[in-house]
C-alpha cells in the first residue's frame, strides 16, 4: 500500500524574506521559485501581494512562470488583501489563497483589539470571500501555539464550513515543545467534527531551536503539510528547515507514515542559491547542507566509513546534491564543457544571453585561479548582473596600499550612473579605507551592521565571499561580492548593498 504524501509548502520567498536584510528583488524570487519547482516542492508561497506593488509584481511573476507547483499568496483576513492576492495569482496554473488572523488571547486583545466572536466573524467572512474566487484556500490561526484549544476548535470548524481546504496551525513565536504540539494537533483533529475534510498543516518557528522537532512531531500526529524554508531562513531564529524535514522523513521511513515527492538531489543547489541571494551564509555544521555535514575528522569515524559507509553516515552525500567530483574546470575549458557541468550540477540556464555572461565571468575567474570548483560555479551563476540602467554605482578599478607602520590607503574609480569618479581614503585597514572611499562618493549616511567573509573553496587562491549589511532609515539590506582578492570582494559587496538601498522599497511584512 503506497504511503500518504507529505505536502511540502515552502515559504522562503515570503517568511524567509522577512529575515532582516533578506529582501529579494522579483528577479531573485523568480530564480529561487524555479529551483523550488525543480525540487518538486508542492506549494511555493511567493509573497504578500498587499504589502507593496513590488511584492504584488513578484508574486504575479512567479505565478506566470511556475507550472509544476502550486503558487500561494498570503493575505490578512481583509477583503482588500484577498482581492489583491487573487489578482496576483490569477495567471497561476495552480493557485492558492493563504489567509490568516490571530487567535491567541494576547494577540486578539493587544494587537487586533477584537473580541473572540469578532475574530470568528472576520475569519468566516475572509474564507467566504476567497471562496468566490478560488477553490484552494488555506486558513491559518496566527499564534495557534498559544491559543486556547476550545477557541481554536470553534473558529476552525467555522472556516471549514465556509470552504477552507487546508488548516494551518502555526507556532508563531516558537513557544511549543514537540510532545505538547503533537497533542494539540491530535486534539484538534479529534474534537472538530469536520476535521476530515481538510489537510492539516503546521508552520513552526525556531526561537527555542525546536521548529523541526515540533513539525515532525505534528506529522506523526496527523499533519500532512509542513511549512518550511530553505536553510531554515526566517524571522528571528528562523523557520523549520526544508532540508531537515524532507531528509528526516525520507531517512526514517520506519517512523513516518508518509513521504515527500521532493527531488532531494536539488537540496544543496537550492541551499547555495538562497544563501548567495540573501547573503546569509550556511554554518559549516548545519545539518544536510553545511560544509561539514558529511565530513569525518575523527580517526575512528574515518576508519569506520572507509570500511562501511553506513557505520557513521545515515544518508549519502550524493542524495542531497553534494557532488564527489569537486574539481571540474580550468582556464582552458570551453563553453561546451562549462554548460555541460552546469547541467550536471542541476543549474538551469535561462537563456543564451545569461550563459554567455556567466561564461565570461568564469573565464575572468579562471585567469585568477588555476582550478575552478563546483562551489565557484554556483557563485558565478548566483551573482547579480545588474542592468546598466538600474545600476547606481559600479567598481571600475581599485588600488590598495597596506604596509607595516603605515596607514592603509585605498584609491578607487567608481562609476556613478555611468560617470566615472575617483575617490581615496585612509583607514585602520585596507577594507576600512575602501569603505570610506566609497562613502566619500556615495554619501549614503548608512550604518554598517555586518561585515562577514567566507571562503567559497579551500586553498589560498580561493574566492572570498563577502557579505555587507547596511541600515538606513529603518531599512536593512545585504550586499554580496566575491573575488579572489578579498578587498575587491569587500568593495563589490558594499557597492551591491548601496545599489539595493538606492533601488529598494519599504515592505510591510506580516508575522505568521
Amino acid at each position: 500500500m503506497p504511503k500518504e504524501q507529505l505536502i511540502i509548502f515552502d515559504t522562503t520567498l515570503r517568511d524567509g524574506e522577512q529575515s532582516p536584510g533578506a529582501s529579494m528583488t522579483k528577479e531573485e524570487k523568480l530564480r529561487i521559485a524555479r529551483q523550488l519547482e525543480r525540487m518538486h516542492v508542492n506549494v511555493i508561497e511567493a509573497g504578500f501581494p498587499a504589502a507593496s506593488n513590488g511584492d504584488f509584481e513578484a508574486v504575479r511573476l512567479v505565478a506566470e512562470a511556475i507550472k509544476e507547483s502550486t503558487v500561494a499568496a498570503l493575505c490578512r483576513a481583509f477583503d482588500k488583501d484577498i482581492a489583491r492576492a487573487l489578482e496576483a495569482i490569477k495567471p497561476a496554473k495552480s493557485g492558492r489563497i493563504h489567509t490568516f488572523i490571530a487567535t491567541s488571547p494576547i494577540h486578539m486583545e493587544k494587537k487586533l483589539r477584537m473580541s473572540p466572536d469578532e475574530v470568528i466573524v472576520a475569519a468566516r467572512s475572509a474564507v467566504r470571500f476567497a471562496r468566490n474566487g478560488i477553490d484552494d484556500i488555506e486558513f491559518s490561526c496566527e499564534d495557534a501555539g498559544r491559543s486556547e484549544l476550545d477557541f481554536l476548535c470553534r473558529i476552525i470548524e467555522e472556516v471549514i464550513k465556509e470552504g477552507a481546504t487546508t488548516i494551518n496551525i502555526p507556532d508563531t513565536v516558537g513557544y511549543n515543545v514537540p510532545e505538547q504540539f503533537a497533542e494539540r494537533i491530535r486534539q484538534l483533529r479529534e474534537r472538530i467534527p469536520n476535521s476530515d475534510k481538510v489537510i492539516w498543516s503546521v508552520h513552526c518557528h525556531n526561537d527555542l531551536g525546536l521548529a523541526v522537532a515540533n513539525s515532525l512531531a505534528a506529522v506523526i500526529a496527523g499533519a500532512r503539510q509542513v511549512e518550511c524554508t530553505i536553510n531554515g531562513l526566517g524571522e528571528r531564529a528562523g523557520n523549520a528547515a526544508l532540508e531537515e524535514i524532507v531528509m528526516a522523513v525520507r531517512t526514517r521511513q520506519d517512523v513516518f507514515p508518509c513521504d515527500t515527492r521532493v527531488d532531494t538531489t536539488q537540496i544543496v543547489p537550492a541551499s547555495k542559491l538562497v544563501s548567495s541571494i540573501t547573503g546569509f551564509p550556511v554554518q559549516p555544521n548545519k545539518a544536510i547542507v553545511g560544509a561539514n555535514a558529511f565530513a569525518h575528522e575523527s580517526g575512528i569515524h574515518q576508519d569506520g566509513v572507509l570500511k562501511h559507509r553506513e557505520t557513521y553516515e545515515i544518508m549519502r552525500a550524493e542524495d542531497v546534491g553534494w557532488n564527489a567530483n569537486k574539481l571540474v574546470l580550468g582556464k582552458h575549458s570551453g563553453r561546451t564543457a562549462f554548460k555541460a557541468r552546469l547541467q550536471e550540477l542541476g543549474i538551469e540556464v535561462e537563456s543564451e544571453q545569461v550563459l554567455n555572461a556567466a561564461f565570461l565571468r568564469f573565464k575572468e575567474l579562471a585567469d585568477k585561479k588555476h582550478e575552478i570548483f563546483d562551489e565557484d560555479l554556483h557563485m558565478i551563476m548566483s551573482e547579480d548582473v545588474v542592468a546598466p540602467g538600474d545600476e547606481w554605482y559600479r567598481l571600475v578599478s581599485s588600488m590598495f596600499h597596506s604596509e607595516t607602520g603605515e596607514t592603509p590607503q585605498s584609491r578607487l574609480t567608481i562609476s556613478v550612473r555611468g560617470v566615472e569618479t575617483h575617490a581615496e581614503a585612509s583607514g585602520s585597514g585596507p577594507v576600512d579605507a575602501t569603505f570610506k572611499a566609497i562613502e566619500n562618493v556615495a554619501l549614503s549616511g548608512s550604518e554598517l551592521l555586518l561585515y562577514s567573509v567566507n571562503a567559497i573553496t579551500t586553498g589560498t587562491d580561493a574566492q572570498g565571499e563577502v557579505t555587507v549589511r547596511l541600515s538606513k532609515d529603518g531599512r536593512i539590506v545585504n550586499g554580496q561580492g566575491a573575488d579572489t582578492d578579498i578587498i575587491v570582494a569587500s568593495a563589490k559587496a558594499y557597492i551591491n548593498a548601496l545599489n539595493k538601498l538606492k533601488s529598494g522599497k519599504e515592505k510591510l511584512n506580516p508575522q505568521l
